[in-house]
């Protein structure tokens, strides 16, 4: 990871992504506890790790990895995104857009605000994305 990412890893960090993450894992124990949503609970860790550390880093959908169709990009993803909306995406994605809003107010927190709103479009629509270095 370049130097520039891990500094801006450690202000990220600081402001608002330690927090954040805590979130997305508190959405995945939560996932793990119904024993029905472990799939939900592996995507969710995933990017509480992306979300700790997102610099240097990109969510693509896997289907642009692989090149394979699979059962995260197709219609059982299209279902299982709907659950994982109504049950847990909306809250980690108004986390992330009040978050952005607090760091958009001063100039130096605008990279991490857009970071942030990436964050919650993910938080939306999760399954069948895979984390790739940028």
């Amino acid at each position: 990871m370049p130097a520039v990412s891990i500094l801006l890893n450690i202000l990220w960090i600081l402001v608002g992504g330690a927090w954040m993450a805590l979130g997305w894992v508190i959405a995945a124990v939560i996932m793990a506890i119904t024993i029905i949503g472990l799939p939900w609970a592996r995507a969710a860790f995933n990017i509480a790790v992306y979300t700790l550390l997102p610099f240097g880093q990109k969510a693509v959908s896997r289907e642009l990895v692989t090149g394979q169709h699979d059962t995260g990009t197709g219609p059982l993803g299209l279902i299982g995104n709907l659950i994982w909306l109504v049950l847990a995406g909306w809250w980690l994605a108004l986390g992330h857009l009040v978050t952005a809003v607090v760091l958009a107010v001063t100039i130096v927190g605008i990279p991490f605000a857009w970071a942030h709103l990436k964050l919650a479009g993910i938080a939306l629509w999760p399954i069948g994305k895979v984390i790739v270095p940028a």
